[in-house]
């Protein structure tokens, strides 16, 4: 049996390396291995989230996540660029995301249970 932020962030923590991922790729110009180091994965799933292939899957509800979601990873990209934001502090940015997502009742209920 899964806690809720497990199973959130099954769904929801790809989403937000990979809209970070792109951001530090293509406004701030890191190589897919900087970002991987910056975002706690690997350069496999940075090249994964570039192509869509990780990060987008199985979201009942993207179209009204993913700008949210969004916004949030773009702020946490130039955070890490500007102040460097540790590896510890994304993910302290993730759940700040994710409970603001519960308060607005924007998080599926098949994701909580």
């Amino acid at each position: 049996m899964s806690t809720s932020c497990e199973s959130i962030a099954r769904y929801l923590l790809p989403l937000y390396r990979a809209f970070a991922a792109k951001e530090l790729i293509e406004k701030y110009n890191y190589t897919q291995m900087e970002a991987a180091k910056r975002l706690g994965t690997t350069q496999a799933a940075i090249s994964q989230y570039m192509t869509s292939k990780r990060g987008h899957r199985r979201i009942p509800n993207y179209e009204e996540i993913a700008p949210l979601v969004q916004n949030a990873a773009a702020k946490a990209a130039e955070r890490i660029k500007t102040v460097t934001m540790t590896r510890k502090e994304f993910s302290a940015s993730f759940c700040e995301l994710c409970k603001s997502l519960q308060r607005n009742k924007k998080i599926p209920q098949v994701w909580v249970g």
